[in-house]
């Protein structure tokens, strides 16, 4: 895509269905701070219509072509969401293919449940990824 053909400056990758309060409190306050810098936020809990006869499928498409027409990609990481993980594999298809910067914005959360794996001897898990892509991001 091409520079003015960008929507939004961020889409923002989290957990919707599963999000309890803390949860949507950080996502608020996140958006919120984004927004008044004057970034245009696409926030699937509030911008994809969460009603989906098909079961999901539209929720994807939608997210989808929402993540394809922004900047940017922002990931809130839990280990609860499954959306989630569907939305880093397309966010990392564009991330291979067009550079697509992908940050995380709960970075200590994550690297605390990457310290927990490490002392288990687990040696790969998504948010290693994700802690990689956003180091990857900020180079």
């Amino acid at each position: 895509m091409k520079k003015d053909d960008f929507l939004y400056d961020e889409f923002l990758i989290c957990t919707v269905r599963e999000a309890d309060e803390e949860d949507k409190k950080f996502l608020e306050d996140y958006i919120s701070t984004q927004e008044s810098n004057g970034k245009n936020i696409y926030y699937p809990a509030r911008d994809t219509l969460q009603i989906d006869i098909t079961g999901g499928y539209y929720i994807c498409s939608d997210n989808c072509e929402a993540i394809q027409k922004s900047k940017e990609i922002a990931i809130y990481w839990t280990q609860k969401s499954q959306g989630t993980k569907f939305d880093l594999g397309e966010a990392f298809l564009l991330h291979k293919n067009e550079d697509k910067k992908i940050k995380l914005i709960n970075r200590k959360k994550v690297e605390e449940i990457v310290k927990e794996q490490k002392k288990k001897g687990i040696e790969k898990s998504f948010e290693m990824v994700v802690l990689r892509l956003d180091n990857l991001a900020k180079e």
